[in-house]
């Protein structure tokens, strides 16, 4: 593709994803240096001229560092405006803040809105992510939001990896059925569900199976991992009171935080596969049942449509060649 009107910027820490979405465009990183100075402020300069160019910046928001990378990306984008570019295209795989999407409690932020607010204040002109948890976050932003789909990637990593003619999918709740039975339905396979009930927030006390599992492959589909304790109690119902065969974790988003590592090495799961939206590589080798789905094509094909004016609703449902 012509490089002389398109510029990808990353920010020095998580460049893995941004490289691969570059090498897949043929083309190279930006040079720009984001640093911290002794009072942990951000300084960020980039390194050539973005002036009518068109700016995509790729993010990986993973745990523990939310904060940090959301700021980052508000001061490039910010950097990018002010330097004249033509069009920003913010690249935010996994959304931060996503769950916070109304207003559940008293007094409580519809946080995700900000989060709009701030990207469009900071100078975005259009935004790219992969399965929100809550669809209606686009409507959140008074600018363009293409929500793509993680589902051509895992129809394709099923079908190369797993034995499905055996296989069921499950939908951990009642909420993640659509998602469950669309993919159930692309793979020609049955589903079920299984209904949870929450003590209180990433803590679930009971689990009831609904449908007939045994001695199935059962894959596990969600939009996100967290601590993964959910997953390892879906493990145990479905081997145990559904005498399934195996089961399979296979999630959009491994935020992997806190005891996530340990839940997965303890538990009944075959494996847990994950999309690289949020980086975890460092955590890989702590966990052998770790796999990764690789998302750079679809975003690359992505930024190449949308900075050729091209439709990118081809991506909902297919794989990029």
């Amino acid at each position: 593709m012509p490089t002389n009107s398109i510029k990808l910027l990353a920010p020095d820490v998580h460049r893995g994803l941004a490289k691969l979405v570059a090498k897949r465009l043929g083309i190279e990183l930006t040079d720009c240096k984001l640093k911290r100075d002794p009072s942990n402020e951000v300084s960020f300069s980039i390194g050539e001229s973005v002036r009518d160019q068109d700016i995509f910046i790729i993010t990986q928001i993973g745990s523990g560092t939310v904060n940090d990378r959301v700021l980052e990306l508000l001061i490039m984008i910010n950097a990018s405006k002010t330097a004249s570019a033509r069009r920003i295209t913010a690249i935010i795989p996994n959304f931060p803040y996503a769950r916070q999407d109304r207003k559940d409690k008293s007094r409580a932020p519809i946080t995700a809105k900000l989060m709009a607010d701030m990207l469009t204040t900071a100078g975005c002109d259009h935004v790219i992510t992969m399965d929100l948890h809550a669809s209606q976050i686009q409507g959140f932003f008074d600018i363009p939001v293409d929500n793509l789909y993680a589902e051509p990637s895992v129809v394709r990593y099923i079908k190369e990896n797993v034995k499905y003619e055996d296989a069921i999918i499950i939908s951990p709740d009642a909420g993640g059925a659509k998602r469950a039975a669309t993919l159930a339905d692309r793979l020609d396979l049955n589903f079920a569900l299984i209904h949870k009930e929450r003590a209180r927030a990433n803590e679930v006390s009971r689990m009831v199976l609904v449908g007939d599992v045994t001695d199935k492959i059962c894959i596990i589909v969600d939009d996100m991992a967290d601590t993964c304790g959910t997953l390892a109690k879906a493990a145990e119902v479905l081997l145990d009171n559904g005498h399934a065969k195996s089961v399979i974790a296979i999630v959009t988003h491994g935020v992997l935080s806190g005891n996530a590592i340990a839940n997965i090495n303890n538990s009944r799961l075959d494996r847990v596969v994950c999309t690289n939206t949020v980086p975890f590589e460092d955590k890989m080798p702590q966990c052998p049942k770790l796999d990764v789905i690789d998302i750079s094509s679809v975003l690359a094909e992505a930024i190449r449509r949308l900075h050729n004016g091209e439709s990118i609703s081809y991506l909902f449902k297919n794989y990029p060649l």
